[in-house]
């Protein structure tokens, strides 16, 4: 066990800072078991964090000590080990687009997966499942302003678009606009009034006669 666990520790210092680490990544140098209790104990040492379920990190050591690893950097192990979509909440992306000064308290992120708890040293990251078309355009900017109109919601919406269009360039509010009919109706009827002065719903009908 002793072995092993110096295995997996050095085959984690190759790695570039912020990797993951998974157990099944290490299934070449034992089995399951053993992989998993030789985590543990290195997790328990202190030489590895639990980013997730199966999802191990280094921490980042410098000459001020040891700390665990960005919230962003875990966050996106987790999305590349587990194949999720996960960007930043509602709430975040508003307040990076000047949309409220409102600052998120606790770091919640949005999640393709099952909605789950993340703990890093003492911080803990709230990962909420939300349907997908909240998820659309990921880290684009596009994306980032459907996550600030659908925390906003119906009431706000199209305030906030007529801003968002000012402030996104021409091709990126028009990817907004590309994909408004993945949206839910009040946001793609928002959608287009912005773009077009119209209504989304009523450009489809007149599509279709």
């Amino acid at each position: 066990m002793q072995n092993l666990t110096s295995q997996i520790l050095g085959y984690a210092e190759q790695m570039p800072e912020g990797s993951p680490l998974s157990a099944k990544s290490l299934l070449h140098l034992g089995n399951r078991a053993a992989v998993d209790q030789a985590l543990s104990r290195l997790t328990e040492r202190g030489e590895l964090i639990r980013a997730g379920r199966g999802i191990y990190m280094r921490p980042v050591k410098s000459r001020f000590g040891s700390r665990p690893p960005t919230v962003e950097q875990a966050v996106e192990a987790v999305a590349q080990q587990r194949g999720e979509i996960i960007v930043s909440s509602g709430a975040a992306a508003a307040n990076a687009l000047g949309l409220t000064t409102q600052v998120p308290v606790r770091s919640v992120y949005l999640t393709s997966g099952r909605s789950r708890t993340m703990n890093l040293g003492k911080q803990s990251v709230e990962l909420k499942h939300v349907p997908r078309w909240q998820l659309a355009l990921a880290d684009r900017p596009a994306g980032v302003a459907v996550r600030a109109l659908a925390w906003l919601g119906p009431e706000k919406a199209e305030e906030a678009l007529s801003r968002i269009k000012r402030k996104l360039p021409p091709a990126e509010f028009g990817e907004l606009v590309a994909a408004a009919p993945q949206f839910p109706t009040w946001l793609a009827r928002s959608v287009g009034r912005a773009a077009h002065g119209w209504s989304f719903s009523g450009a489809v009908k007149r599509r279709q006669a």
